[in-house]
């Protein structure tokens, strides 16, 4: 499978990943030849407009995934399982299916779910793991792992994912201490998004580093693009050409 191969990566090469929801996005992603997309459950609300993930449903993961699988005709396709797919092992299972149908080559569980994870890894589907900062079941967004308990907890949690087999893990908003004590323990690749450079690789939401919603601004994000701006000076310039008759002009008119 393509996204086994990415643990030869470990140690040797940054993994770079990134969201997409759409075909065009997906297109892309996939011409700049980064290691991985993901259709995120974030989606729900860079897409969406709900204020987190928990309004998120399988359908709506699988709509998006079929358009980014359109677009992305060499980068691997992780699909996020999102919140209440996997309640039970067989609703996992038979969600993760359709995620491979749809054309992710694997599925992203959040926390430490091993009979879960136990049974798609054994119907064939890589999964990829998730700890830290859970937003399927976090009541608040904030950095974990601060407190020796907490941390200690998203340590193990990352050791078993790590024994289970997955390819690859998230580590969300934690601090880098604690990032850099789980990649060092771990064979499989670490993927951080506010868990410093010690991680194997790095994943930011596209629309957050293109800078779509300005308002946005964790400490973690950094925009590689103001496009908000971008976008809003072109809508203007339309506006403005529009109502003064200069568009369409004779070159962008049949004739």
């Amino acid at each position: 499978m393509k996204l086994n191969a990415l643990r030869m990566k470990k140690g040797k090469a940054k993994i770079i990943m990134l969201t997409a929801y759409d075909y065009q996005m997906a297109k892309i992603l996939d011409e700049a030849r980064i290691d991985l997309i993901l259709v995120g459950d974030s989606l729900g609300m860079v897409i969406q407009g709900y204020k987190n993930t928990k309004s998120v449903t399988v359908e709506d993961m699988l709509y998006h995934t079929r358009a980014v699988a359109r677009g992305a005709e060499n980068t691997p396709i992780v699909g996020d399982m999102p919140i209440k797919s996997d309640r039970t092992v067989e609703d996992a299972l038979r969600n993760a299916k359709r995620f491979i149908e749809a054309g992710a080559h694997g599925v992203k569980i959040e926390g430490n779910r091993s009979k879960i994870v136990k049974t798609l890894l054994k119907a064939g589907i890589p999964v990829m793991g998730h700890v830290g900062l859970l937003p399927q079941t976090a009541e608040s967004y904030r950095v974990k792992g601060k407190q020796p308990p907490e941390a200690q907890k998203i340590f193990h949690d990352a050791l078993k994912l790590d024994e289970l087999g997955v390819f690859s893990m998230v580590l969300e908003c934690m601090p880098e201490t604690l990032a850099k004590r789980i990649t060092e323990a771990v064979m499989a690749p670490t993927i951080g998004i506010g868990a410093g450079k010690y991680c194997d690789g790095q994943v930011l939401v596209i629309n957050d580093m293109l800078g779509f919603d300005e308002s946005f601004a964790p400490k973690y994000l950094k925009r590689y693009a103001s496009l908000n701006k971008i976008i809003k000076e072109a809508i203007a310039k339309f506006q403005e050409e529009v109502s003064s008759s200069v568009y369409p002009d004779k070159e962008h008119t049949y004739h």
